[in-house]
């Protein structure tokens, strides 16, 4: 599960550490919970990962990602709004800290499930193909 939030136009992503794509930008995610619904899931990654509460959370797009030939992500993506206080970085071992950036000035490299993310976010499309990634 990956949740895109945002703020006046602006998407909030941090840079990986400590796991696969370490070094890549990526948004606020992580697996959902035994018993938990796709929004308290949302709901709890982003607060766990960046303390902040979220609003307007919608679904955004449904992903298939194929790693190494080895490992299958399905993933169920959101989209919400922060509209109050800053991130904090609360998981130091995952990410190196949080920033805003503009659609039109994204920081690289991407991580390939924020890339997908954002442009579903930009196409309105719900649905991607399979992605098949190597080593990121």
């Amino acid at each position: 599960m990956g949740i895109l939030v945002m703020r006046r136009g602006r998407v909030l992503l941090g840079r990986r550490r400590g796991s696969h794509a370490a070094g890549y930008y990526a948004a606020p995610g992580g697996h959902i919970e035994f018993g938990e619904s796709f929004e308290q899931a949302a709901r709890r990654e982003v607060r766990e990962e960046t303390g902040l509460e979220v609003e307007q959370l919608r679904l955004l797009s449904v992903g298939s990602y194929l790693f190494d030939g080895e490992r299958h992500y399905v993933d169920v993506d959101f989209v919400c709004e922060a509209p109050h206080g800053e991130p904090m970085r609360r998981e130091p071992g995952k990410c190196e800290g949080w920033d805003w950036y503009d659609l039109d000035r994204l920081p690289e490299p991407l991580f390939i499930v924020t890339r997908q993310m954002i442009e579903s976010l930009r196409s309105g499309n719900v649905m991607s193909e399979m992605s098949r990634v190597q080593r990121e």
